[in-house]
């Protein structure tokens, strides 16, 4: 068996959670390999849309213009009722505080091929065909035992193991994490095709009292992305859906005359709501569908991965090269874990409330969504709150240990712990830089930039400094430090800088405090 040198992180699963992962490495500079059982990337489209903040999050890697490119961000909302049609533009609600006020239609074979290309680019090079077999906890590291395409094993040790591996996670069933939660009863119908007889340019919902069908809109591999239940007469063989069946089910649900033709891929499957019981086991870490796994309701899925690993990678990155405490790895779950416990809970009612058999469910979709859903859907206030949860822009970290509230904090702006608004507009390509980033706000000439410099020594390659003068999203003096993940980690009012230097002596310690500590 081969032996290869140690590595700092592992990242076992090379979905769009383990790319993303290991962009985040790359761009701190870690030692890292990521790996893949499955001898290529995803083909089929599967999680079919990038949430606001996921493409806020990965722009700074580059690769956000070229996810744009390849996507549809023009989507309206067609919702199909008993007797009417509502037309509805999904994002005329004045989000200004993103560069992207949108849901991107893009397949993740796409979103995939994208962050597999960016990987490349910088020299990385994702081991397909490679398998963690076991793995290991000693005291220092992670004895990880992989197997290759050619039936070669080799034995590596790494510093901490991150599974981005699904929902059989191979990293959470060795680290002996549990995964809880339960299968709904209904199977699923999911193709990529073509349909004859929709409108272009917009995603169709018919919500009928048998249930609720979807088409999203999709650039490739087809034009139309269809999911639907199937009924169970349809599944009793176990097989996969044909072409006749699907058809089937959409003249059962839509009087419109609509037809399914030249299919690109079809399947069948059942959904899950389970989540693992923790998110860190020692060296072991998950993201993921390896820690959460739910229905497609909301767009959830894939963008909550993401955003687990580029919660995690930086943290990793850190304490691995000596810049920050090992405590650090500590508010991964503290943090991440209510986010997926949210998403499991959301996904569920969305989930019931669409699909459910209960006779009151049933006429609540008939009857009753068709008088209130238009009325509702076109209240804009209402609309802005639901897309700011959707879209992920509204999590915070407010009870993390990781973010601080100083003193004489504004009364107003975003808060420690929340997301670095891009209002106004830049800010997130002026902190995109990887490491944290002081921002100044108030007039220039309050702030004394030597006794800052001097202040924030030691910390040069990781701390960067902005003044703003007023043009900030808080009025008046108020210095604010952003998180590499780009949420605010520490904000106070005036210039007094002592707890923001207690922050930093706890979290990013100066190269000569780390040297103390070694």
């Amino acid at each position: 068996m081969a032996a290869s040198r140690s590595l700092d992180v592992l990242v076992v699963g090379a979905g769009p959670t383990g790319l993303a992962l290991a962009a985040q490495l790359h761009a701190y500079g870690a030692r890292f390999r990521i790996i893949d059982r499955h001898l290529d990337r995803a083909r089929e489209s599967r999680a079919l849309a990038i949430q606001p903040r996921t493409l806020e999050a990965l722009s700074s890697f580059g690769v956000t213009d070229e996810l744009v490119a390849r996507g549809n961000p023009a989507v309206q909302l067609r919702m199909h009722l008993p007797g009417r049609t509502v037309r509805l533009p999904l994002f005329d609600i004045g989000v200004a505080d993103t560069p992207y006020p949108y849901l991107l239609f893009l397949s993740q074979a796409e979103t995939e091929s994208v962050l597999d290309s960016h990987l490349a680019t910088v020299g990385t090079t994702v081991e397909r065909g490679t398998e963690l077999l076991d793995l290991t906890a000693e005291n220092a590291y992670s004895a990880c035992r992989l197997r290759h395409q050619d039936g070669s094993e080799e034995e590596v040790t790494a510093r901490y193991v991150v599974g981005c591996d699904g929902a059989r996670s191979t990293v959470r069933e060795q680290a002996g994490i549990g995964f809880e939660g339960y299968a709904y009863p209904q199977t699923f119908a999911l193709a990529d095709l073509e349909v004859d007889g929709l409108e272009k340019g917009a995603a169709h919902v018919y919500m009928t009292e048998a249930g609720v069908l979807f088409f999203f809109p999709l650039v490739s591999p087809a034009s139309w992305r269809m999911l639907a239940m199937r009924p169970p007469v349809d599944t009793d063989a176990e097989s996969r859906p044909a072409l006749g069946q699907l058809q089937a089910i959409v003249d059962r649900y839509v009087s419109d005359p609509l037809r399914l033709r030249d299919p690109e891929w079809m399947t069948d499957f059942k959904l899950y709501n389970r989540g693992a019981k923790n998110y860190r086991a020692g060296r072991a870490f998950l993201a993921g569908d390896a820690a959460h796994i739910h229905s497609p309701a909301g767009a959830q899925g894939m963008n909550t991965g993401i955003q687990d690993s580029l919660n995690l990678g930086w943290k990793l990155a850190l304490v691995c090269r000596g810049a920050a405490p090992d405590a650090l790895l500590d508010t991964y779950e503290s943090e991440r874990a209510p986010v997926g416990r949210n998403v499991l809970r959301f996904t569920d009612r969305a989930f019931t409330i669409a699909t459910g058999r209960n006779p009151l469910l049933k006429l609540a979709r008939a009857r009753v969504a068709p008088r209130l859903a238009p009325l509702i859907l076109r209240l804009p206030f209402l609309r802005a709150a639901a897309f700011r949860t959707v879209s992920q822009l509204a999590i915070h970290y407010r009870r993390s240990l990781a973010t601080t509230e100083g003193g004489r904090p504004p009364g107003h702006g975003p808060r420690a712990g929340d997301r670095l608004p891009d209002s106004p507009g830049g800010l997130h390509a002026m902190t995109a830089a990887p490491g944290y980033h002081l921002l100044l706000c108030g007039r220039r000439e309050v702030w004394d930039t030597e006794r800052i410099a001097a202040a924030t020594s030691g910390r040069h390659d990781l701390l960067h400094v902005h003044t703003l003068g007023t043009s900030g999203p808080w009025r008046g003096i108020t210095h604010c430090l952003i998180r590499p993940d780009g949420y605010i980690g520490y904000r106070a009012g005036g210039t007094d800088l002592t707890g923001l230097l207690s922050y930093l002596d706890r979290w990013l310690p100066s190269a000569d405090q780390a040297a103390d500590s070694n």
